[in-house]
């Protein structure tokens, strides 16, 4: 599912990660834990496409066994929008569209015709337990709820994998965990890999694999 080999990062003379390898399977549950400043943002941000490695030799990245580091910018861009979802600490929702619009957004951007966007929205919906929450903006929204409308966004193109960055930080204890739980229940309804950056370590615990950073290293 995802293959990283020999992943460098460099902030000036700063060396952030520091030839990581790493192997996900699919419908794999990874966790990556450690301090901040371990670099666990960075390769998070790297593996989702979002931010390059620095230059090196052997350096590689496959998801679905795509070469992401020989696709140029245009066909990245159309990779990542159909094949990588991501959940962000805060939601990032858009405060002037409805739950079901915000959640559309990334089926509209693959050129989705509207109706069949809706109705795969409405379907998540129905799976999060929020079908009568459809027509709420953020505002009218609960921070659990927020965060379930970020995490249908996520799923709307039925992405390969998802990328979540300390998805229950900005959640009450009870939300997140009623979200840690989420996570599973989609991993087995849907099929999907999860690799999830996180400083909680009762979701850390409770993904198949835990992966620890120290330093740029995955140690």
């Amino acid at each position: 599912m995802i293959i990283a080999k020999n992943i460098h990062k460099y902030y000036g003379d700063l060396h952030v990660l520091k030839s990581v390898d790493l192997h996900i399977k699919k419908s794999e549950i990874v966790s990556i834990v450690g301090a901040s400043g371990a670099g666990k943002t960075t390769l998070l941000q790297i593996m989702g496409t979002l931010d390059k490695p620095s230059k090196k030799k052997n350096s590689e990245l496959l998801i679905n066994s795509t070469n992401i580091y020989g696709l140029k910018s245009r066909d990245l861009s159309k990779f990542r929008n159909k094949h990588i979802g991501f959940i962000f600490q805060f939601h990032q929702l858009l405060p002037e569209f409805t739950a079901l619009e915000n959640i559309c957004i990334p089926a509209f951007i693959h050129k989705t015709p509207r109706k069949e966007a809706e109705k795969r929205a409405m379907e998540l919906l129905s799976f999060l337990g929020l079908e009568n929450r459809a027509s709420h903006k953020p505002g009218e929204l609960s921070g659990g709820e927020q965060q379930r409308i970020a995490v249908a966004r996520s799923l709307i193109n039925n992405p390969a994998v998802i990328f979540a960055d300390e998805p229950s930080g900005n959640l009450d204890s009870e939300s997140a965990e009623n979200l840690h739980k989420l996570f599973f229940q989609l991993r087995d309804e849907f099929e999907q890999t999860f690799v999830i950056v996180t400083h909680n370590e009762e979701l850390a615990d409770m993904a198949d694999r835990k992966l620890t950073m120290v330093d740029g290293e995955i140690v």
